[in-house]
């Protein structure tokens, strides 16, 4: 790291793509070369995605290629649009096994009492080739670490397979063709690492499935309104406020408003959501949905990387790239591994030389130490597994935005919910209705009939309800508003009120026998409308509606998940105590602090912090931004605003509290799984260090064990893909 640093307002970020990167140590060696380019504030690198992200200002991006090329590997700049990674090739492994084989089957002969065994020039002529040009990339690799001072994974196979492959070339020149050599051991342990690491790439493949998935979600056309004619174009030529024209079957270009028709859309690959969601007229679109039956038509409002899609695609690679807290752990230990390893491999070589005077002998066992070694494994534990976290939780509607999110998220020891869209639907609706003179469906319908043609919130809720119930409104006459107050519209020879207490004070009509409806719902901090009608023999009061935000349906069952998995649930609001009191029985949370100021949640979450540990808060909307902020995980609903979900490090695709308790779960897979690597990786080389010092280890089998190691730290990190909401 560079002692000076640049002071900025702006930094420029840049993301290379690094090829020839084999463990922990190339990892470390490439930080280090690129923190020490004038003008680099930080560079990080990350080995499963073979990404390095640099910021820095004022460094033109050829000079961090240039630094990176020095440094022994090869590096471009990532393309501005996502594109699937190749396979490595898997011929040099084939090729390399068709002249090992030779080698081995004479040593499988020798436990049948076949004496099979090539001659010496013959096993030569197998072994250099697979010495030389198919092991190359270890001999390029180690050797631009040595030039560096550091060591990596390629220089231990390098040397050790060298040091085998000498010994045999000397001693098929002192003793002839039928000496005993060394050449297929070489050899298996060459073709043993192309093959792990073959198998390697391709298991790392498949932790970015879920970016595959969400990629394939792109259109490249889509059909534009113009002149009266419907046209299909590029998308790149589509502007902001451009219509289009979604058909059935038709993938959702862009991110707009629909302007006319009704359809369902499935989005769940978006949103994890399994069920179609019905669309109409004022409705947003998400590109990437599907367009069920209905034909569309639509306003851009986004385009580019402005579309949810486009920011749902850049998130996930910026939370795969970035380095866990753990990981830096990881580093400093991968950073004196290969030096620790040359040493005692070293130490074997002498102490066996000295103790049994076999320096065939003791030559075997230091290279068995050199390739048993493992420093790939340490690499790929934490990223491997953070990369399967953060992509099996965006394919069920969890956005996670950084891995340091991603790793917290398992010690969380309360949830701090806000009230509002959060817990509940966020939106008025009506919870009771009663009739008083009339019956309750003709309150409902005298209701709508005064609102059909109003946009108020609770004029929406009265037509919601009319509709879910088959009610028609009846043509009024003469509705307008009393501001403050209400409504009143003509119905035949009568005039029909609906509004608040005080509109029925002024036509001071009697509200005794709807008073104990009224305190109950108002104690609870609902809404209370007044339906009455005069006439000619005066006023009275026909019925009452009561209007409240209802508790979201799984509110109550993701509080219990919570509470199963041993963390509390405290409710944040700034409305009155008996609206909260009513959310938070409803939800079953026994804490709750109501008429908190947007100012104060920032504070209350501070000393929840302080009471409680490790404090998530989950909210929706500008003034729960401070609060995301201060708590240790923002947890944002994307129903919410924009403000909430660039705050806060994970963001829920869908507006379900349940999916508070799944990111947590996935958070707790996810650090299980980076434990279970790293005990992995470091038990490997701490047990199959010893045992190939001790002479208990021969090379092939070394290699075998370094190889499987990589590939089985891979694979047991994709089993986080097998991860299911609810399990």
């Amino acid at each position: 790291m560079n002692d000076m640093r640049v002071v900025t307002t702006h930094l420029d970020e840049h993301t290379l793509l690094i090829d020839g990167m084999t463990c922990a140590a190339c990892v470390s060696r490439l930080e280090r070369v690129l923190n020490k380019v004038p003008g680099v504030v930080d560079a990080s690198v990350n080995l499963a995605t073979e990404k390095a992200r640099i910021h820095a200002s004022g460094v033109p991006v050829s000079a961090l290629i240039a630094a990176v090329q020095k440094a022994g590997f090869d590096a471009q700049l990532e393309p501005t649009t996502w594109t699937e990674a190749g396979t490595s090739s898997f011929w040099p492994v084939v090729v390399s096994a068709v002249l090992t084989i030779p080698l081995v089957l004479p040593m499988l002969g020798m436990l049948f009492g076949a004496d099979l065994m090539l001659p010496g020039w013959v096993q030569f002529a197998l072994a250099t080739p697979v010495q030389f040009w198919l092991g190359f990339r270890f001999y390029r690799a180690g050797w631009y670490a040595l030039k560096a001072g550091s060591g990596n994974m390629d220089l231990l196979v390098a040397m050790g397979t060298t040091a085998a492959y000498g010994l045999s070339v000397v001693l098929m020149l002192q003793h002839g063709a039928h000496a005993h050599l060394y050449f297929e051991s070489s050899a298996v342990v060459i073709t043993l690492v192309l093959l792990g690491k073959w198998l390697e790439a391709r298991a790392k493949q498949q932790t970015v499935a879920a970016l595959h998935a969400l990629a394939a979600l792109r259109v490249s056309e889509a059909i534009i309104q113009r002149d009266g004619a419907e046209v299909r174009v590029p998308l790149a030529s589509i502007q902001i406020g451009d219509v289009l024209v979604i058909r059935p079957g038709d993938r959702v270009p862009l991110d707009g408003v629909v302007i006319e028709g009704r359809s369902h859309l499935d989005e769940s690959l978006l949103t994890g959501e399994s069920l179609p969601v019905p669309k109409q007229q004022g409705d947003r679109l998400t590109g990437g949905a599907i367009n069920q039956e209905g034909v569309l038509t639509m306003r851009v409002s986004a385009i580019g990387g402005d579309t949810l899609l486009s920011r749902i695609i850049r998130s996930v690679e910026d939370a795969q790239a970035a380095k866990a807290p753990i990981q830096r752990v990881v580093d400093k230990v991968s950073a004196v591994f290969v030096p620790v390893v040359l040493l005692i491999s070293v130490i074997t070589l002498l102490a066996w030389a000295w103790f049994s005077g076999d320096w065939q002998q003791a030559l075997l066992n230091a290279v068995a130490v050199q390739v048993i070694a493992c420093p790939c494994a340490l690499g790929l534990a934490t990223p491997t597994a953070i990369m399967a976290g953060t992509g099996v939780a965006a394919r069920y509607g969890i956005l996670i935005k950084d891995a340091e999110a991603l790793e917290a998220a398992h010690t969380v020891r309360v949830v701090a919910f806000d009230k509002t869209g959060t817990l509940t639907e966020g939106r008025p609706s009506i919870v009771k209705i009663t009739g008083i003179s009339i019956t309750d469906n003709d309150v409902l319908q005298l209701a709508a009939s005064m609102q059909q043609h109003s946009d108020h919130p609770l004029a929406k809720a009265v037509m919601q309800r009319a509709a879910e119930q088959g009610i028609t409104p009846r043509a009024v006459g003469n509705a307008h508003a009393l501001p403050g107050l209400g409504l009143q519209a003509n119905l035949d020879d009568k005039t029909i009120y609906l509004g608040n207490a005080r509109l029925m004070a002024e036509l001071a009509i009697d509200t005794s026998s709807g008073q104990q409806f009224a305190t109950e719902h108002e104690t609870a901090g609902r809404t209370v409308s007044w339906l009455a009608m005069r006439d000619a023999s005066g006023g009275r009061v026909l019925g009452m509606l009561a209007f409240g935000d209802v508790v979201k349906v799984s509110a109550r069952t993701a509080i219990e998940k919570l509470n199963a998995l041993g963390v509390g649930s405290v409710m944040i609001t700034g409305d009155n105590k008996g609206a909260a009191s009513a959310v938070a029985q409803a939800a079953g949370i026994t804490e709750f602090h109501a008429q908190v100021l947007p100012s104060e949640k920032a504070a209350l979450i501070t000393r929840l912090k302080q009471t409680h540990g490790v404090v998530a808060m989950v909210g929706d909307g500008i003034n729960d931004a401070p609060a995301l902020a201060a708590a240790d995980i923002g947890i944002a609903m994307a129903s919410g605003t924009d403000v909430a979900m660039h705050t806060a490090g994970i963001t829920l695709m869908r507006a379900d509290p349940l999916l508070v308790a799944d990111a947590i779960i996935i958070s707790q897979r996810t650090y299980a799984k980076i434990r279970q690597n790293l005990f992995w990786a470091f038990v490997y080389n701490l047990i199959g260090i010893p045992l190939a010092a001790l002479g208990l280890l021969n090379p092939i089998l070394a290699g075998g064990a370094m190889a499987f190691s990589s590939v089985s730290v891979v694979t047991n990190a994709l089993l986080l893909k097998r991860w299911r909401p609810g399990a």
